[in-house]
């Protein structure tokens, strides 16, 4: 690698924080001040991707994790401490990011990102980097970046080796491209199981070491880097790393012709005066005056409208993503027979839930919702939420805290 002449007198015992990397030739260390990233996972990897982030001075991170620290977790994770066992993943990598770069703005959100982290959070986000241990989670985050239309790092680790790669849907292949069969049938396998089946599948880890989260976080954000700047980067490709023999090798992903994510997707607008606590049906009318009329207002996710028990048949209405099901719910309180859920992806004109907001409708905060009529369909940003989702950074940057797949596995 060629070398680049450092005039020597120009490094003073003065110098700025970030004087170093302002010596190479196409740094701009204002964009990356102004840069917004949305890190999915604060485990193992995830700790990586903040900590980087944060020393390059990223000016503004979205961490997001449902978990809390363990015991385990200290040998891995290198912004968590002994004292913080128990305490929220996200809201303690937030701090600790804090800590490595004062001027940092982070904001932790504590929650399952398929039930609790609403789809402007994309679209606020530049980059989103993932950390995450398994395919659903993966798969929900690539709808969302494939809808807001923004690129995303995935990486995975497992024991002494690991896998970077770039997707930019709908320019290159994303993560569904990359699914074989054999994936697909463990999802909906998983998809299919009850709920209670549904929250074992989420217990145990992956077995991983620090060195390789080390390696797979620092190539992250080097593409994070790249790509801020404009440079070539990981897009519809990987990085796999191979840490026993170091047979690392970089493969390429062609775009599946039965991907959804590759025609240009329905445009998206930010309504600043509604938030979560809006009535559907104001927004039902606002989307019918721009269509002409509605079919539906689509959802950004599935929700469970109700349980039904097979064998009592009591009916419990629910209004809830299936991941805030709590195992009491799941079971039938007449019966003790495990109760069946029954799914909502649209409203309809006559619905009776059009009278309910985003919030008691059971979505989360800064979401969006999707109206359609025939094949036109606008998407609609409840924006009003952005600045009560982004105070947290305020809260965490005084040391007050403010549930997503931490970690960072290849898949399960």
């Amino acid at each position: 690698m060629a070398e680049k002449t450092i005039d020597r007198a120009s490094i003073s015992l003065s110098e700025g924080r970030f004087a170093r990397f302002e010596a190479i030739q196409w740094w701009q260390q204002s964009l990356l001040g102004d840069a917004r990233v949305l890190v999915v996972g604060a485990g193992a990897l995830g700790n990586e991707v903040i900590k980087n982030l944060a020393l390059l001075g990223v000016g503004n991170l979205l961490i997001a994790d449902m978990d809390v620290v363990e015991s385990s977790n200290l040998s891995r994770s290198v912004l968590f401490r002994p004292g913080d066992e128990g305490k929220p993943k996200a809201a303690v990598a937030a701090r600790a990011a804090g800590g490595l770069y004062p001027q940092i703005r982070a904001v932790p959100l504590v929650g399952n990102i398929l039930s609790d982290l609403g789809m402007g959070c994309f679209r606020w986000a530049q980059v989103v980097v993932g950390a995450l241990d398994n395919r659903e989670a993966r798969v929900f985050v690539n709808a969302c970046c494939a809808q807001a239309g923004r690129p995303w790092i995935d990486g995975g680790i497992e024991v002494l080796s690991g896998i970077v790669r770039g997707f930019a849907p709908p320019q290159s292949a994303c993560y569904e491209c990359t699914m074989g069969q054999a994936d697909w049938e463990l999802l909906a396998r998983r998809r299919s199981c009850s709920l209670l089946a549904r929250r074992a599948l989420r217990e145990g880890g992956t077995p991983t070491t620090p060195t390789t989260a080390s390696i797979i976080g620092a190539i992250q954000v080097q593409e994070v880097l790249k790509r801020l700047h404009g440079l070539d980067c990981l897009t519809g490709s990987g990085y796999a790393f191979e840490g026993l023999m170091h047979n690392s090798y970089s493969v390429r992903y062609p775009i599946s012709p039965q991907c959804p994510w590759h025609e240009p997707q329905p445009p998206i607008e930010a309504v600043e005066h509604w938030n979560c606590d809006t009535p559907l049906r104001d927004i039902w009318d606002w989307a019918a005056g721009r269509l002409g009329h509605l079919d539906a207002i689509d959802l950004s996710r599935e929700l469970v409208e109700g349980l039904h028990c097979p064998s009592c048949s009591v009916e419990q209405c629910v209004l809830q993503p299936i991941d805030r099901i709590s195992a009491d719910q799941a079971i039938c309180r007449k019966c003790g027979v495990e109760m069946t859920p029954q799914f909502l992806h649209s409203l309809g004109q006559n619905s009776a839930l059009l009278d309910l907001s985003i919030r008691q409708l059971g979505l989360p905060m800064w979401d969006v919702v999707w109206a359609r009529r025939d094949d036109a369909m606008i998407g609609i940003e409840l924006a009003g939420d952005r600045p009560v989702v982004l105070k947290k950074s305020t809260e965490t940057q005084h040391g007050h805290p403010g549930n997503h797949e931490a970690g960072g596995s290849p898949d399960k």
